[in-house]
């Protein structure tokens, strides 16, 4: 099984980022859980890769051309591959990522592809489970923003419920481990996201 991490190419100021991302690098690769992420060697992206990495995990990073040439992919993973833009990119790591996707902090690129994936499985492009490691409450704003959009009338409440959110690397496996996706069958078909 691989997961797809969506997380900054910064680290942040706060050193726990730093250390939830090692964390969880560290706990994928004792699992047996192969690593997509985005193939950078700086912030988040490097700590989770480095940290797998480290402990014997299968680590595969996807990185557009143009990002590789200008030296920002990371040179020891187990597989880095080589795509022609961004769309290609968050493609084939949705194709490999058959357990699904977690995301750590980050900044627009990570919110991006958290919302695209989850949009995804809205639509029932896919039934993996979506989910954020939420790091020193590094989501939190979010989340009641998302409470308060399906209290809106913008988000039907099994959407919104898709979302896993967890706090610790640990407690994220059980419940990506316990996912039953949803039948959203219902909801399809109406014209609304």
């Amino acid at each position: 099984m691989r997961l797809c991490v969506f997380c900054g190419s910064n680290d942040g100021f706060e050193p726990i980022y730093r250390e939830a991302a090692s964390r969880l690098g560290r706990t994928l690769a004792l699992e047996g859980i192969g690593l997509v992420y985005g193939g950078g060697r700086s912030g988040l992206m490097g700590t989770v890769a480095d940290a797998a990495l480290a402990h014997g995990g299968e680590v595969t990073g996807v990185m557009p051309a143009a990002l590789v040439e200008k030296e920002v992919a990371h040179r020891g993973l187990t597989d880095l591959r080589v795509v022609g833009s961004m769309h290609e990119r968050k493609a084939l790591m949705s194709d490999l990522a058959d357990g699904g996707y977690v995301g750590l902090p980050g900044g627009l690129g990570t919110f991006e592809e958290l919302f695209e994936v989850w949009t995804w499985g809205q639509l029932g492009y896919h039934r993996k489970p979506v989910s954020i490691l939420n790091v020193a409450g590094f989501y939190d704003d979010m989340l009641r923003f998302l409470d308060g959009v399906a209290a809106g009338g913008f988000l039907r409440q099994p959407h919104r419920d898709m979302l896993i959110v967890a706090r610790e690397p640990e407690e994220l496996l059980r419940a990506l481990r316990a996912y039953d996706p949803p039948n959203l069958t219902k909801w399809l078909g109406r014209g609304e996201t």
